[in-house]
This record gives structure tokens, C-alpha cells and sequence, in this order.
């Protein structure tokens, strides 16, 4: 046998050794994926895309009652942005409520959650229905309804009202987040009730058998396994929390202290209908920015945590 044939025979795969798969069904793949691809490009990537490019423009005129024109006027939006003082009230206050409101929403979710996974509770499919359906009720019809619960006029709790005014300048903020964790706590009481039910039951019968209680059980493995869906709640509730829209703009009808600038969304809506698209465009990507920021920080510091 010459030197040829040996480098020109197959070399022949040891017994025993992994085979590389090549993917089979390419066609299929990638008609499935189309359309989502489609979907996300549309509805996506081409918004985002036109809103930065929206937010670039600035209106020029020729003269006093010359015509208006859109032209290219790189970051002169964003120069507006940052010297526009009710938009960043609008988002410090915002961030006061997540502070105060998302620990609340989370800690009562987590406590139900407990609570229905507990063998110690009764009629557990009544409970789940009753924690959840307030999140079935739309977040305008919501808002509207605590509205006429805290107006001292239309309530039918008049001495409470009156005693105590919900929609003041100090105390509607925090009316606000009455009703946003009346929505939500069902919401994510499902989130973390379902990784509840992942647990395997093999680490609840060796805790017992370790003689740990259903307290102990709760703290020292329910909370630490179910951290995941904490994790995800709270990045969900940053993201709804800067985008809060529909209920003060609702609260607007019942309360002078709400004003068009409330909250960040708020303001990108009052701009836009000035109209000042441009303006508006520039208010929106720089709150995206914002809540991307927050949301990646949040979720790097836990990952930082757990390692």
C-alpha cells in the first residue's frame, strides 16, 4: 500500500464517538420562522426604526408664515429632552412609585402564591379565581371605578372620603397604585403559583423528613426556588411602571393634581398632540433607553446575587 492510498482512503470514526447531526428539515424550519420574522420586522424593528428617525427631525419655515418642513436636525430633539423639567418630574415620580408600589404588588403575590400551594388551605380553585379575576377587569374600567370609590361626591364611603382626601396632590399618586396592584397581584400570583407547582415533591418529602414545618418549608425552599419568577415579575413591573398611562390618565377626571405631564407616557401623548410628533418621538426613545437600562441592571445585579 502506498503513501497515496492511505491519505486518499476514508478515515473511519472511532467506535464509540459522537456523529455530528446536520439539521435536517431546513425547508420547514424556515417556513415557520417566516412568519414570525415578517411579524417582528412590521410591528417591531421598522416602529422603532422610524421613531428614531422621526425623533432626528425638525420643523423649519421660511420666514414668519412660511410652510413648515421637516429637515434633518441630528440630537436637537434630544437637547430638548434634557432641558424639559415636567418630563423629568414625570419620571422621577414614576420611579418613587415603582420603589414603594412593585415590593408591595410582588409581596402580596408571593404571599397568595404560598397560600394556595399550602396544603393547609382550603378550597384553593375558589381562591385562585377570586386573587386572579381583578386582573380581567381592563385597567381603564378599573381605574374608573376606584375613581368614584375615592371621590368624596360619589362614593358610597362618604365619611371616609371626606375624612381623608385620596385624590389630593399627596395622596393621588399612591391612589394610582391602590389600583394598579388591585390588577396585577392575580397576575403575577399565577406567575409565581406556577413555578411553585414545578417544585419536584421529593424536596418537600425529604424537608419533612428532615422534620421541617410548612413555614419552614416556605421560606427556606419555596422562595428560594420560585427567585426565577421574582426575578421576571419584577423586570415586568419596572417595564409597566414607566409605562404607566392608563390609569392617571384616567384619575385626570377626578383629581386637578393630575396633570398632563404626570407620568412620563403622559407627557409623550400631551406633546404629540400639540402636535410636536418630532418632540414626542425623541420623549418615547429615550424612556425606551430608560427602561431598558433599568431592566438590565436590575437584572444583572441578580445575576451577581446568585453567583
Amino acid at each position: 500500500m502506498t503513501v497515496s492510498d492511505v491519505t486518499s482512503a476514508p478515515v473511519r470514526r472511532r467506535a464509540g464517538a459522537p456523529q455530528r447531526r446536520r439539521p435536517q428539515h431546513r425547508g420547514a424550519i424556515a417556513l415557520f420562522t417566516v412568519p414570525f420574522g415578517v411579524l417582528f420586522l412590521l410591528f417591531y424593528l421598522i416602529p422603532i426604526g422610524y421613531a428614531i428617525w422621526q425623533s432626528m427631525l425638525v420643523i423649519e419655515r421660511d420666514g414668519t408664515y412660511g410652510q413648515p418642513k421637516q429637515v434633518f436636525g441630528g440630537f436637537a430633539q434630544y437637547a430638548l429632552v434634557l432641558q424639559n423639567a415636567p418630563f423629568w418630574e414625570s419620571v422621577w415620580r414614576v420611579l418613587l412609585f415603582g420603589v414603594v408600589q412593585v415590593p408591595v404588588m410582588l409581596g402580596l403575590a408571593l404571599l397568595f402564591a404560598l397560600l394556595l400551594d399550602s396544603p393547609l388551605v382550603k378550597g384553593r380553585r375558589f381562591f385562585r379565581l377570586a386573587f386572579f379575576a381583578p386582573y380581567a377587569v381592563p385597567g381603564v374600567i378599573a381605574a374608573i371605578m376606584w375613581g368614584f370609590l375615592f371621590s368624596p361626591n360619589l362614593s358610597p364611603f362618604t365619611d371616609v372620603t371626606r375624612a381623608i382626601d385620596f385624590l389630593s396632590p399627596e395622596l393621588v399618586l399612591w391612589s394610582i397604585a391602590n389600583v394598579v396592584t388591585w390588577v396585577y397581584v392575580g397576575y403575577n400570583m399565577l406567575i409565581i403559583y406556577s413555578a411553585l407547582l414545578a417544585i419536584p415533591q421529593e424536596v418537600y418529602e425529604a424537608a419533612r423528613i428532615d422534620g421541617a414545618g410548612q413555614w419552614r418549608i416556605a421560606w427556606s425552599i419555596k422562595i428560594p426556588m420560585v427567585a426565577p419568577a421574582l426575578v421576571l415579575t419584577t423586570i415586568f413591573s419596572i417595564i409597566g411602571t414607566l409605562q404607566l398611562l392608563a390609569e392617571p390618565q384616567v384619575f385626570r377626571s377626578f383629581s386637578a393634581a393630575v396633570s398632563s405631564t404626570f407620568t412620563p407616557n403622559m407627557t409623550v401623548y400631551a406633546t404629540n398632540a400639540v402636535p410636536n410628533t418630532s418632540l414626542a418621538a425623541a420623549f418615547s426613545v429615550v424612556l425606551a433607553l430608560a427602561t431598558f437600562v433599568l431592566s438590565f441592571a436590575f437584572l444583572k445585579f441578580t445575576q451577581r446575587k446568585a453567583d
